[in-house]
């Protein structure tokens, strides 16, 4: 099945939604006109479809292979790596100084998003590299950021992220890797990091590790880790790769889906290699800050694991539309001459609109949240920055939560739509529901980022963030009630528009009520709060989405009344309207279900379920 990227819906959810412009207008995006932009999208587009999409079928039938402690990727990983990193891919959004090309997020988002739908495996490794760098152009020191930081920009290196251990999950504060400071300076780190996603392979010359690690005098418990750079080669004040480190591939996980990522279990300190015993370190910034610093990294990763969901769930999508009008079988529930291709079956229908409209909403919701990175980053008033920041943030989880709990939805049903077939491997229907699995896990479970959404996103700052978000989604109720009271019959599916307004008004009523729930019991009954926080983080990514769908429709409508003959605008305002038909309807459910904690927490006293 190959894979085309929805540039149409890119390009407007960057436009009519996020406010690209505005982005460009920004300070220090002087240069990055709109044609540039689209000349990246288009050139983005070409490559992912040519390059990297053939590559995700193999990647899932021939996994990487661990022998004598070397991986070599899926046949055809190399190749592509190359590409990407001569392509400058990886730079888009880093920094000019150091090699990168600094365009905006919003820019890099759909770039990201492409590349993940392509192929989930190959795409994590440059994933994961961005965060590394990141995070040593955020904490490290300046000779760290002038020796590492350019090769991984470049693709000449890749970077990982270590936290797990086989005793410390999610629970970082059980980290018991060591770190003991040596006379020069650096650390000799020992220990064992599990599921280390690219920690072994064949793509580029060196990998840059990140590790979670102790010292001997750090105080117990997540206040006593430190973050150390251990490379797989050692770096001279050249740049020049030199001495094999003391790190080493054990094995490589046999896992569910994205089999074409080589996830690793990594031994630091088992004494082979150039320098001895224990493999050498240099910490992040100050000792005791690791996970400070570490957080860096998983929240660029949040994002892009968000991301993810929303790009596996098109990539469903589009096998499954193209299956549906292709299979020919019954004849139409209305009467037809012979049987018709599944594609014009009511709930076959209802499938793929369910499919499409969770897609394009998180990939909206996905756009927003990049353009006020930018606000927050660049913007010349400082309350502006504040503020936009502040909703980045909050968005964060709503968009690594939902957009990958909504994946399995939308790959379940691709699997669905093909009936009997997407049960049977050679289709390829299965695999994205496979792959899709591990992204409500990685990189903090969905309860790990409704946990955050309530406590530090909605309760730290007493609900400001998301009471400004629901005094914005009405606003847009206003302007679709306009729209209501001069709709016609021949405009719009009958009654579209106000069943978009109606449930729009309830879901923004069912959030509200959430949220105050909320803020009122958290103090005096926070395991009530808390039992409820996933329902909680899903209707919140309901809510939003259904604001920007509602915002799609109306950008949609005034095309459509501007004499715009454009296909592509009725198809996207009829998906708002499935969207606050069939979706919205759901927010008021979840927003009982919050109302209802205490009676969820007596359930499972003590953790005794009965």
């Amino acid at each position: 099945m190959t894979y085309t990227v929805p540039l149409r819906d890119i390009r407007f959810a960057l436009n009519a939604l996020a406010g690209l412009d505005d982005v460009l207008a920004l300070p220090g995006f002087e240069e990055v006109t709109p044609d540039l932009v689209d000349a990246i999208l288009d050139e983005n587009a070409r490559f992912v479809e040519q390059a990297i999409a053939p590559l995700n079928r193999a990647g899932d039938t021939q996994p990487p292979v661990l022998k004598d402690g070397a991986v070599t990727t899926t046949p055809g990983f190399v190749q592509a790596f190359k590409a990407y990193a001569d392509g400058g891919w990886q730079g888009l959004s880093h920094p000019q100084d150091w090699g990168g090309q600094g365009l905006p997020k919003l820019v890099a988002a759909p770039a990201s998003e492409n590349i993940n739908a392509a192929s989930l495996a190959f795409s994590l490794c440059p994933m994961l590299t961005d965060g590394v760098i990141e995070a040593l152009l955020t904490a490290g020191t300046d000779e760290q950021q002038r020796k590492f930081v350019p090769g991984l920009i470049s693709g000449q290196w890749t970077g990982t992220m270590n936290l797990t251990e086989p005793q410390a999950g999610s629970d970082l504060a059980q980290v018991a890797t060591r770190a003991v400071k040596q006379p020069d300076g650096s650390y000799r780190v020992t220990g064992q990091k599990i599921y280390i996603t690219y920690g072994e392979h064949d793509l580029a010359e060196n990998i840059i590790h990140l590790v979670l690690a102790r010292t001997p005098d750090g105080p117990p418990g997540v206040k006593g880790i430190s973050l150390f750079i251990v490379p797989k080669f050692l770096v001279g004040d050249d740049g020049a790769v030199g001495a094999r480190n003391d790190v080493w591939c054990a094995s490589i996980e046999h896992k569910l889906g994205i089999h074409g990522s080589p996830t690793a279990v990594l031994v630091f300190g088992s004494g082979q290699g150039d320098v001895g015993e224990g493999a050498v370190g240099y910490v992040v910034g100050e000792e005791n800050r690791g996970l400070e610093y570490m957080f860096i990294m998983m929240n660029a990763a949040r994002y892009a694991v968000g991301q993810q969901g929303i790009a596996v769930s098109e990539r469903a999508y589009q096998q499954a539309l193209a299956y549906a009008r292709d299979r020919v079988q019954s004849r139409a529930v209305e009467g037809s001459s012979g049987p018709v291709p599944i594609a014009r079956h009511p709930d076959v229908q209802r499938m793929l609109l369910t499919m499409r409209a969770l897609t394009e909403a998180g990939r909206a919701v996905s756009f927003v949240a990049a353009a006020a990175h930018d606000r927050g980053k660049h913007h010349p008033d400082a309350q502006v920055r504040a503020r936009n920041m502040a909703f980045y943030e909050y968005l964060v989880p709503v968009i690594k939560g939902f957009s990958t709990e909504a994946a399995l939805e939308v790959t379940s049903l691709g699997v669905q739509v093909h009936g009997g077939m997407g049960f049977i491997e050679e289709t390829g229907a299965a695999q994205h529901y496979r792959d899709a699995r591990i992204l409500p896990i990685y990189e903090g479970t969905t309860a790990i980022q409704a946990n955050d959404l309530v406590g530090r996103k909605t309760l730290r700052d007493g609900g400001a963030v998301a009471a400004a978000a629901i005094a914005a989604m009405r606003d847009t109720l206003a302007a679709l009630a306009t729209v209501v009271a001069s709709a016609t019959a021949d405009s719009a599916p009958p009654g579209a528009w106000a069943v978009l307004h109606d449930h729009f008004e309830a879901a923004i009523g069912g959030y509200e009520k959430a949220v105050q729930y909320v803020l009122s019991h958290a103090k005096d009954n926070p395991r009530a709060v808390f039992a409820g926080s996933v329902p909680y983080l899903m209707l919140t990514g309901l809510t939003h989405g259904g604001w920007q769908m509602a915002r799609a429709a109306l950008a949609c409508e005034q095309h459509i009344r501007d004499g715009d003959g454009d296909k592509f605008y009725v198809q996207k305002r009829a998906t708002a309207f499935f969207y606050g038909a069939q979706l919205l309807p759901r927010v008021s459910a979840l927003s009982q279900a919050v109302l209802a904690g205490e009676v969820t927490e007596a359930c499972g006293t003590d953790g005794d379920i009965a």
